[in-house]
């Protein structure tokens, strides 16, 4: 076989394939050309052979087969203890009995991932041995339950960095800090699609690609790292794009190690003792540093750090910073450029903020906050704002327009803007959230002309009587939140932006008729109606809405709905909670449903909602589409008359 060329050995091994039964196991394909060599050779009229590969890529395994790929889920806590009494024990059942308890909590805190219960087997089998006191190996397996990622890092062999290593290895250059920056928060952290992206773009991490924006390359990036199986999916919208992530123990392991390496971050934590970690002089060498402990202690050390870009803050439980120390995170720290600190709880805006001209990314909590300081606009590097307050509404007393970097600007407040405020800058502002109805004003349409997402809360009438949101071309997501007591109408005529993809209302009281208004939005896809959006006892659908594919009615008093299929061609996904009046979720929506999602339901509704998977099982029962998993999914919550 060894002097013959590659088209000579593809033809043998297919004749050889041709007419026998056989099963291959391909073990880690790394791309998609080199299945696609392999399956040259494979006979595909052959009904006898069967392919099982293996890969750590999403786009490798859906390349291989048209039903998609079969995602391996985590182990059991049972499959967990099974594997690790073969790696230590090499039987299952032997163990001795006063190791059982602490041996099952060992393999739970291994996470499910069958490479971390292999690595601390081996540890365990290096501590167990029958010659010594068994309590003196009970005492060391708990010490081993206690931190399972800490003893890993003591492997020998670098099983788990040998085999990360070699995703991360072949990563783009351009992602390789993107997933390093992973280990900045903290273990089992939840972290939002949103705010990782910014971060990464004030970081630098994110260069322009033509014909994308930043975000959208940041989102690209995200969804690389997550197809290749080094960040793992959190929540997910109703459009499937990510809401959040996370990333197991074993990969943060992983990128704090490398990024040590690199110098690219440090964690800072201080000890009962008093004394920080790392020693407070070796913090001068990093660009970044992430806080997850006694802020007020690090800061009581009074010292510069002109080194450092980044001041990361997460913290689960908001922290309360001493009054002494307001101004100590500015003065110590005049270059950064990321400031993450809305586990921080400040007490009044802190203005020497305003002094650090460099700052790309800001997130603030500020209680009682009243005003935003007019000396925020002198931050015009500032691309994203994020101030969280328990206040209704705050005043920016600072001039978007002169601010000729800002991106987004955020907070739940609603904000006053200064009118009185001139400038041409805010064409590049994509987010505005939250405004007060009485800023919505020409100004704003004018300057904020490329806005893609824009949240108004307060007395919804004066906007409903002005045209502003339909000069926002741009706009795609619009959520309104009406806080004033009485009901309102839609105007009759187009009201909303032609591109607007995705609209929330909150408490606006409207009456169901003036959904005819909202049909009239060609690109609607998503649509979520909260808290007595619409007042009514019956909804009888007479319109179309022809590209909504996800329909949320959340707290209704809605009786009798109406509604067929021809009137929601494109939809998917409903979700009706809250609504204990509804008689029943119309049958002939079951047509094009993939999702329903109910919750305090009264007992006739929850009735149609099994009649509708009832139909959907019938209608699809033949159907290929079930054999490959796309079957209807019905979620009935605890809420529900059974």
């Amino acid at each position: 076989m060894s002097n013959k060329g590659n088209f000579e050995l593809e033809q043998a091994v297919r004749k050889c394939l041709k007419d026998e039964k056989f099963l291959i196991v391909l073990d880690d394909v790394w791309n998609v050309e080199d299945w696609k060599t392999i399956k040259k050779v494979l006979p595909m009229i052959n009904g006898l052979g069967k392919v099982i590969i293996t890969s750590r890529f999403v786009e490798v395994g859906t390349s291989a087969s048209i039903r998609g790929p079969y995602k391996l889920r985590f182990l059991t806590k049972d499959e967990s203890w099974k594997l690790l009494q073969l790696e230590v024990f090499e039987d299952v059942g032997i163990c001795p009995p006063e190791l059982v308890a602490v041996g099952e909590q060992v393999a739970h805190n291994c996470d499910g991932l069958p490479l971390t219960i292999v690595v601390i087997g081996g540890i365990l089998v290096a501590q167990f041995s029958r010659q010594r006191p068994i309590g003196v190996t009970k005492n060391e397996w708990i010490k081993v339950s206690e931190n399972v990622i800490q003893f890993a890092k003591t492997d020998k062999k670098n099983h788990i960095s040998n085999v990360v290593g070699l995703s991360y290895d072949i990563l783009p250059d351009e992602l390789k800090e993107c997933f390093i920056y992973m280990g900045v928060f903290p273990e089992d952290h939840e972290i939002p699609a949103w705010t990782l992206t910014r971060l990464w773009i004030a970081e630098g991490f994110i260069q322009q690609k033509e014909g994308q924006s930043l975000e959208e390359t940041a989102e690209e990036y995200l969804n690389d790292l997550i197809n290749r199986n080094l960040l793992m999916v959190g929540r997910i919208n109703p459009m499937g794009e990510n809401k959040t992530c996370s990333v197991h123990d074993v990969i943060h392991l992983f990128c704090i190690t490398k990024a040590a390496e690199q110098n690219l971050f440090q964690e800072i934590k201080t000890l009962s003792q008093g004394v920080s970690l790392p020693p407070i002089p070796a913090t001068e060498k990093y660009h970044r540093l992430c806080f997850s402990s006694d802020l007020s202690k690090f800061l009581s050390e009074g010292k510069v750090y002109p080194s450092v870009r980044s001041f990361l803050s997460f913290y689960k439980d908001l922290v309360e910073l001493k009054p002494e120390y307001i101004t100590s995170i500015p003065d110590a720290f005049k270059l950064l450029r990321v400031l993450n600190s809305n586990s921080i709880r400040f007490h009044q805006f802190p203005l020497t903020v305003t002094e650090l001209c460099h700052l790309r990314y800001v997130t603030l909590y500020v209680h009682n906050l009243t005003v935003i300081p007019e000396s925020i606009s002198k931050l015009w590097n500032l691309q994203t704002l994020l101030v969280e307050t328990n206040s209704n509404t705050v005043a920016m007393n600072g001039n978007l327009w002169s601010m000729v970097r800002l991106r987004h600007l955020k907070t739940k407040a609603a904000m006053v803007l200064d009118q009185e405020q001139k400038g041409n800058a805010g064409e590049n502002i994509q987010t505005l959230s939250t405004l007060s109805p009485e800023s919505c004003t020409e100004i704003v349409a004018k300057n904020a002309r490329n806005v893609k997402e824009l949240r108004v809360r307060g007395n919804l009438d004066t906007l409903f009587d002005a045209r502003f949101l339909e000069k926002l071309l741009s706009l795609e997501k619009l959520k309104l939140v009406h806080e004033k007591s009485g009901k309102i109408s839609l105007p009759k005529t187009s009201f909303f932006p032609r591109n607007l993809k995705r609209l929330t209302l909150r408490k606006t009281s409207l009456q169901w008729s003036d959904m005819s208004t909202l049909a009239k939005i060609e690109k609607l896809e998503v649509l979520k109606l909260k808290q007595g959006a619409f007042v009514g006892i019956q909804w009888t659908v007479r319109d179309v809405f022809p590209s909504l594919q996800f329909l949320l009615i959340d707290d209704a008093d809605l009786v009798i709905w109406e509604a067929s299929a021809k009137h929601f061609p494109s939809l998917t996904c409903l979700s009706i909670k809250k609504c204990q009046k509804l008689k029943e979720i119309p049958l002939e929506l079951a047509k094009n449903l993939q999702r329903l999602d109910i919750d305090f339901l009264r007992k006739s509704a929850t009735a149609s909602a099994r009649a509708i998977q009832e139909r959907k099982k019938k209608d699809q029962e033949h159907e290929q589409k079930v054999r490959w998993g796309v079957g209807f999914q019905l979620s009935v919550g605890s809420g529900c008359e059974a």
